[in-house]
């Protein structure tokens, strides 16, 4: 039996860390939030604003070691899917997150703010890296099993 080099294994890694930061803060810290009674909208909207900005760095972050990653293990599929998540980050960095912190913004000086899918998109986008992300690390675990 041949085991896969390290960097297969950094990559998993990697991909499984990416998916979990993005499942806790975008799928259970932030929906959750807004249970919380004492915390009123403006409020709420103003952490999520805060929260998003730091996840987009660690995402960047993470991202680029998962380029290098792929890279190392010369895997062409695993390359395709870094730049494809990189592509998703900027979506999300260059013209979600700018609109989603006006219109935050807005709510937070009291101003009216017309219903719009911004949220929706950026939601869209997170699930599509969140698919990604848990078939890269499924994929690349069991590649760490070797041949059978």
């Amino acid at each position: 039996m041949t085991r896969a080099p390290l960097s297969h294994a950094a990559f998993a890694f990697l991909a499984t860390v990416w998916f979990g930061v993005l499942l806790g803060v975008a799928f259970l810290a932030t929906p959750v939030k807004f249970q919380a009674p004492s915390l009123n909208l403006p409020v709420a909207l103003d952490v999520g604003r805060a929260t998003f900005a730091l996840l987009s760095k660690v995402e960047w972050g993470l991202g680029a070691l998962l380029f290098a990653g792929a890279l190392a293990a010369g895997r062409r599929v695993w390359i395709a899917a870094a730049v494809g998540l990189a592509a998703l980050l900027a979506v999300q960095a260059l013209w979600l997150l700018p609109v989603l912190d006006a219109r935050v913004s807005l709510i937070i000086a009291g101003r009216p703010v017309a219903p719009s899918n911004f949220h929706l998109a950026y939601i869209a986008v997170d699930v599509v890296k969140a698919l990604t992300l848990l078939g890269l690390s499924l994929g690349a675990f069991d590649g760490l099993r070797g041949p059978r």
